[in-house]
């Protein structure tokens, strides 16, 4: 272990002589690999979900308040209720480093050590920690063939090997394209879009098993509860859903 770590520093210190990596955010110079495009400084910055963040149980939207243990599970937002999943949970707030790191991974299958660390631990906590199989939210053929991957799948094979669980990556497919650009839409137009474009091939895969769902970023839950919708109509006993990053809202 001693030997590894100080390989790695040295790796990271040739490398910044080398290949000096500017940060994304303060364009100071990132001191480890680890960290992917922003600094060490800019992750301290970075609002990321501690274990006693208050949540809204269902969605992970930030709460606030204070609450009883016991009463974490009645901690309820209200703006996530007819939307189909047991629960979702994101590392933090799309902004600073995370944001950056979703950008990057947009362009480039690569996730910085620092980022795995904490979805780690955000699949280790209740209630996520019940998941038994890990299966990424899919995107079309056509638009896979134009990007050249699927970021969530990055994401869903890096958890699988962290978390010693299955991955499944070909029940879940989706059979529509959406018809429009999704930026920029409202919480109702995205949800349109994905309106019935999920569907499970495979159901005797996901019968009975606690999904992990996992893609970059919860916007408003629209795909996530339509791939949920999906998984639970083929049987799935819980749908939870697992990003890097969601907004404060």
């Amino acid at each position: 272990m001693l030997l590894t770590r100080v390989t790695s520093l040295l790796f990271d210190a040739v490398l910044s002589l080398t290949h000096p990596q500017t940060c994304a955010i303060c364009k100071s110079s990132v001191e480890s690999r680890s960290h992917g495009v922003v600094c060490e400084q800019c992750w301290g910055q970075t609002d990321i979900f501690g274990p006693d963040q208050l949540l809204c149980w269902k969605c992970g939207v930030p709460s606030a308040g204070i609450v009883a243990p016991e009463d974490l599970t009645a901690v309820r937002c209200g703006r996530c209720d007819e939307q189909v999943f047991t629960a979702a949970r994101a590392c933090g707030i799309y902004a600073g480093a995370l944001r950056e790191t979703v950008l990057a991974l947009k362009r480039q299958p690569y996730l910085p050590e620092h980022l795995l660390r904490e979805l780690e631990m955000v699949c280790g906590r209740e209630p996520l920690s019940a998941g038994t199989r890990v299966v990424p939210v899919p995107l079309h053929p056509v638009r896979q063939q134009k990007r050249g991957f699927n970021q969530a799948v990055i994401i869903a094979r890096a958890l699988s090997q962290l978390l010693s669980l299955p991955l499944d990556e070909v029940s879940l497919v989706r059979t529509r394209q959406a018809e429009k650009y999704r930026a920029g839409l409202d919480a109702k137009g995205r949800a349109e879009t994905v309106v019935q474009a999920f569907e499970v091939c495979y159901p005797q895969l996901i019968g009975g098993e606690n999904i992990l769902l996992v893609d970059d970023v919860f916007t408003t839950g629209a795909t996530a509860s339509a791939c949920g919708k999906a998984l639970l109509r083929a049987g799935a006993a819980k749908v939870f859903v697992v990003t890097i990053a969601r907004p404060a809202w």
